[in-house]
């Protein structure tokens, strides 16, 4: 079971992923509608695993990861994206996320990324 933070700025996506992690097995600690909210959640929570979004009011996802990887190198962090935003995606990986996922969500492809990620 991970302890997992979930991060968007829409209510809907939060909830999606929430039940997708509640129905495999995992505890969602916290979420956050923004960047700047998900850095504060993050060092509240020191979940295993973010899953984040790329566009969010305020601070932006890849900016979130930058700075969540300067409070904790080994984070593990997830992007989730639009359709089209694959630049951003390149972006967010080269900042440190580990891996992408693409709304709207297939519940098994999030499932499979998480259990890939921790094990």
């Amino acid at each position: 079971m991970a302890r997992i933070l979930v991060v968007d700025d829409a209510k809907f996506m939060r909830l999606t992923l929430t039940d997708i992690f509640v129905k495999a097995g995992h505890e969602v600690v916290s979420e956050a509608v923004n960047g700047i909210e998900a850095v504060e959640k993050y060092k509240e929570t020191n979940p295993d695993l973010v899953t984040m979004d790329i566009t969010m009011p305020e601070m932006n996802g890849i900016e979130a990861v930058k700075r969540i990887k300067e409070i904790d190198p080994k984070a593990c962090i997830i992007m989730c994206s639009a359709m089209g935003q694959q630049k951003m995606v390149v972006d967010a990986i080269s900042a440190g996320a580990k891996d992408y996922l693409v709304k709207p969500f297939d519940a098994s492809r999030v499932v499979e990324a998480v259990n890939r990620l921790l094990n």
